[in-house]
């Protein structure tokens, strides 16, 4: 079953982690991906990492998609504007808006006061993980709205109710990862005489390849890594926040959710989806009800 099968999507940010297992479950439910981001094999970005646009693409047609692989900075309105250009040109229609963008990884100073932290990097996370959104959104979204029921997805770290609550690592992590969520909601309210919903997604502890990385670990022996961090027994591939999104894209009634911020747990629980491995971590529930209840690490009921 194809059940996005004619419906083009943009992946803003898809070059690995959320935005690319994002990508490949739409590709698998029959979408055609746009995969953005700045590595190409002749390019890398100021991430220096090896993962690429073209292999992301590459990586929705082996799930039975259509993907398209276009370097774009999400920072440059005119990449931006030429970006939607084309797949009006081509495609005539965008009805799934994922906006990924972060690349925040390798600036944030982790529980670091504002007044330590560097200027240049707070500052710098914050246009990548807000500014690069919005510029999407203002080009992006004139084309979704021509037809009904277009969705647009606010990728950030945390739920609305788990960041209200607790601080998120600096001031700069803590103010992209809810303005996120807000945009989200700002949105909803723009999209709504067009028909169109705006949500805002968490995945839990992710194994992206940066994390994977950091542990050195592989997606098949991830649980090794458990030996030095216990608690990462609640992580949860990046494919499941992308089985979150299709089933969302999905969804006749996707509409009931816009204007929230949901998590990938939350959504499997909903509509019925797995992990790779056949479970549903709710990590979310997991982290306040284990791990910072001080209580050993144990994801039995909670995957």
């Amino acid at each position: 079953m194809k059940p996005l099968l004619g419906k083009v999507a943009l992946v803003a940010g898809a070059t690995r982690g959320a935005g690319r297992g994002i990508a490949i479950e739409l590709g698998a439910a029959g979408a055609t991906v746009y995969v953005t981001g700045r590595t190409t094999r002749a390019q890398r970005s100021e991430y220096n990492r090896p993962e690429t646009i073209e292999e992301t693409a590459e990586l929705v047609n082996k799930a039975g998609g259509q993907g398209i692989a276009v370097q774009v900075d999400h920072l440059d309105p005119d990449q931006v504007q030429a970006l939607i250009a084309r797949i009006e040109r081509e495609q005539g229609r965008l009805d799934i808006l994922v906006n990924d963008v972060w690349g925040g990884e390798y600036l944030t100073q982790w529980n670091t006061p504002v007044w330590e932290h560097s200027l240049e990097r707070g500052f710098r996370m914050l246009r990548l993980g807000m500014d690069s959104h919005i510029i999407t959104s203002h080009f992006a979204l004139p084309l979704l709205i021509k037809n009904q029921n277009g969705l647009v997805i606010e990728m950030t770290d945390g739920t609305a109710e788990y960041n209200d609550k607790n601080y998120r690592l600096s001031l700069f992590y803590d103010l992209v990862k809810s303005s996120v969520i807000r945009m989200a909601k700002a949105l909803s309210h723009e999209l709504s005489p067009y028909k169109c919903t705006a949500v805002a997604m968490t995945p839990g502890w992710i194994r992206s390849e940066i994390m994977l990385e950091h542990f050195g670990v592989t997606e098949e022996n991830w649980r090794d890594a458990t030996e030095k961090e216990p608690h990462f027994v609640i992580s949860e591939s990046p494919r499941f926040v992308g089985r979150a999104v299709a089933a969302l894209a999905g969804d006749p009634e996707a509409a009931r959710w816009s204007g929230d911020s949901v998590s990938s747990g939350q959504l499997a629980q909903v509509y019925g989806f797995t992990d790779l491995d056949g479970s549903q971590p709710d990590c979310w529930r997991y982290i306040v009800e284990v791990q910072e209840a001080g209580k050993p690490a144990n994801a039995e009921g909670y995957r």
